[in-house]
């Protein structure tokens, strides 16, 4: 198939939208077809198309308003794509709206199927006071495509409760890790540890993804002061950029986290890796005797984080998601904490501490659990959701 990818952001943009399709790409172009990418403009200078890694990439879109519509139009024709997959995220369109409607304004100019990839259902700015409009938008992009995937059980429920009939074909299919664990030629986990001066007895406790509010970060700092507290070594690295290439609140949020842990004290049990390479964020993940991922609003098989920690066989401690998650097994391969719960974080993090068997099988498990999401699986139900479309398509023509 000759498939075209659109996303507001790709490499080297920061941001997990950007990654996921860098690595769905790829994974397609391994199987054997055909795949095109359109996203954001940086600048002037940028040729357009390049070939990267058997990808061809247009950086051609210097903003996503509703002026943006023609071009997207001649490009999906022009290429004579078989099919087109635009990644939904508000955000990595800058908070714009025009992705929103284009499907339905140029449903009649286009000869390829849409399929939209909601990453979550936020939705954009549009204007000052738009209310209720902002989640009306999220609904127009779903109800004039041709089909959705979501990547997570809530996304799912909630389309299919604000849509019902009017739903286009669904289906539900996990992202993966954009981070495999490659660390860099002749990785030593000791070493890095001692040349970043965290001793051995530390208990290293990793972070990994942009700072927002959804994060929970707040709890988690309490949580390293209430450790500390305790006697317990523990020390908290951050992993990463601190914030994407997408969202500018993401920065105040960021800052408004310094200010807290220079309240707290505890500036000297607050490490950085900065944003990095990818085998560099593995290093780190290897390195963490556990990740803590407090989401505000639960765990999800949204969060490319959460894929990332699983697929370095960490134990994790993360928060309880708010729809059934029948993967993620309390206890088996993961711990689960309820949200902004400071003291239950504090227990199940002390109690891994203690108990290193334990944090051996959880990680041992997620690494496991992990398998269930590789991008050859999640590639291969992606074109067999595209066949299905192409099929009904072409019956309808």
């Amino acid at each position: 198939m000759r498939i075209g990818m659109i996303t507001g952001e790709y490499p080297p943009l920061q941001g997990g939208v950007g990654d996921f399709t860098h690595e769905l790409g790829l994974a397609l172009q391994e199987a054997g077809h055909e795949v095109h990418i359109l996203t954001t403009r940086m600048n002037d200078r940028q040729p357009s198309p390049v070939q990267e890694e058997g990808l061809t990439i247009y950086r051609e879109i210097p903003d996503w308003g509703t002026g943006v519509y023609a071009h997207l139009t001649g490009w999906m024709n022009r290429l004579a794509l078989d099919i087109v997959n635009i990644q939904y995220q508000a955000a990595a369109y800058q908070m714009r709206g025009g992705i929103n409607f284009y499907p339905r304004a140029h449903r009649r100019r286009r000869n390829v199927p849409l399929v939209v990839t909601y990453h979550d259902l936020l939705p954009p700015y549009l204007f000052p006071k738009a209310g209720p409009l902002r989640q009306w938008a999220v609904r127009q992009l779903a109800r004039h495509a041709d089909g959705i995937i979501v990547t997570n059980g809530d996304d799912y429920n909630q389309l299919t409760d604000d849509l019902g009939d009017a739903l286009p074909p669904l289906r539900l299919i996990p992202i993966g890790s954009n981070i495999a664990p490659h660390p860099p030629a002749g990785y030593d986990r000791a070493a890095w540890r001692s040349e970043r001066g965290f001793a051995s007895e530390d208990l290293l406790i990793g972070f990994f993804g942009f700072l927002n509010r959804a994060k929970g970060v707040e709890t988690l700092i309490e949580t390293l002061k209430q450790l500390r507290e305790r006697g317990v070594p523990a020390r908290l690295l951050f992993i990463g950029g601190r914030t994407g290439s997408s969202d500018s609140t993401n920065a105040r949020y960021a800052d408004e986290i310094d200010r807290l842990i220079a309240q707290m004290e505890l500036e000297s049990y607050v490490h950085h890796t900065g944003f990095t390479t990818p085998p560099e964020v593995s290093a780190a993940l290897l390195a963490v005797d556990l990740c803590a991922l407090p989401y505000r609003n639960g765990a999800s098989l949204r969060h490319g984080t959460l894929h990332a920690a699983l697929a370095h066989g960490k134990a994790i401690v993360t928060t309880t998601p708010q729809t059934e998650t029948p993967q993620l097994q309390n206890g088996v391969n993961i711990m689960l904490v309820p949200p902004d719960n400071p003291a239950a974080l504090v227990e199940a993090i002390q109690t891994l501490w203690t108990d290193p068997q334990k944090r051996a099988s959880l990680g041992q498990q997620a690494a496991q659990l992990s398998q269930e999401f590789s991008w050859e699986r999640i590639a291969a139900r992606t074109v067999e959701f595209f066949r299905t479309l192409l099929k009904q398509h072409s019956a309808q023509a």
